[in-house]
């Protein structure tokens, strides 16, 4: 397991005070392995599927980013009930089994102690170290929320212009600097052909393909797409499974597969940022760690909010 030792006395004290109502270790006395039994699930599913890395980045985010980060995307639908689940931005979302394993495990450990949004935000992390990235200290300590409707879900889609996603962080209290960090997570990603086959043939209705887009890369993909059944790719051509800073040089060379992502390299308020992420690895692995703690402190319920579920997937029973 790769990991980058640093400050984390001079790392901290850039994070929010929000992070005040979290703490390193939290379970440290109520279930002193609780860090450790997630991370063995993690490196199980890891072992035999490294686009996990992948999945988990795009929960964490899509729960952070709707009531925060309180495991809301984790409920199940009913017929008489919807969960976020069933809103059109989380029909693809994936490891939720793995989240399940986790539970099932520190259940039997230490029942009703570790929440669901912990063991998101703890096998994100592991995932991310396991596929190259940096190791940070995680703050514990959320609770799980009560509330999950899909009329919630409101995430910045794939053909956002730069200034619309902008807006999407900017109300949560992430800067310019923490997006462009955050759409990093790409490096890792999976996305089905109907996120971007538009950019293929008919861009915003030329008929023609992406001018942003190089060529040969849009021959593959439309070759793909041409498959039928939706099928996947990876938002880094380059190193797809390691987690690296090789999705910015992609950006470089016309070869983002999101509209939003290639536009990072193209507007002037971004394109240095790019730039900078794409020379500089180490930049880009701490810049990430920083973002991504900062977003899963984003709205947490802590005390006596919420509650610990006994299962991810449901309420408590009242």
């Amino acid at each position: 397991m790769k990991i980058i030792e640093y400050s984390f006395l001079a790392f901290f004290l850039l994070l929010p005070l929000v992070l005040a109502d979290l703490r390193v270790g939290f379970y440290n006395a109520t279930c002193p392995q609780a860090e450790s039994i997630i991370q063995k699930v993690v490196q199980k599913q890891f072992a035999t599927d490294s686009s996990i890395t992948g999945g988990l980045l795009r929960m964490h985010f899509h729960d952070c980013f709707v009531r925060g980060c309180d495991a809301s995307i984790l409920i199940d639908s009913t017929p008489k009930k919807p969960s976020e689940k069933s809103a059109g931005p989380n029909l693809t979302v994936r490891g939720f089994e793995l989240i399940d394993e986790a539970k099932k495990s520190l259940e039997a450990a230490c029942p009703s102690t570790v929440s669901c949004a912990d063991i998101i935000t703890l096998a994100t992390r592991d995932s991310v170290v396991l596929a190259g990235g940096q190791s940070y200290a995680a703050p514990t300590g959320r609770r799980d929320g009560l509330v999950s409707n899909p009329d919630d879900v409101n995430l910045p889609g794939p053909t956002f212009s730069v200034s619309e996603a902008l807006q999407s962080f900017t109300a949560k209290g992430l800067t310019l600097n923490d997006m462009v960090t955050l759409l990093g997570a790409h490096t890792v990603g999976l996305v089905h052909c109907n996120f971007f086959e538009d950019r293929l043939s008919d861009f915003q209705g030329t008929g023609s393909p992406d001018p942003s887009m190089d060529p040969a890369l849009v021959a593959k993909l439309s070759k793909l797409c041409a498959a039928g059944k939706n099928p996947t790719t990876f938002l880094d051509q380059n190193t797809s499974s390691t987690f690296d800073n090789q999705y910015y040089n992609q950006l470089l060379l016309k070869r983002g597969i999101l509209q939003i992502d290639q536009e990072l390299a193209s507007d002037n308020s971004t394109t240095g940022i790019v730039s900078g992420f794409a020379s500089n690895g180490v930049r880009f692995s701490q810049s990430f760690a920083t973002a991504i703690l900062k977003m899963g402190s984003l709205q947490v319920l802590v005390g006596n909010a919420g509650e610990i579920r006994k299962n991810c997937r449901v309420f408590n029973p009242k």
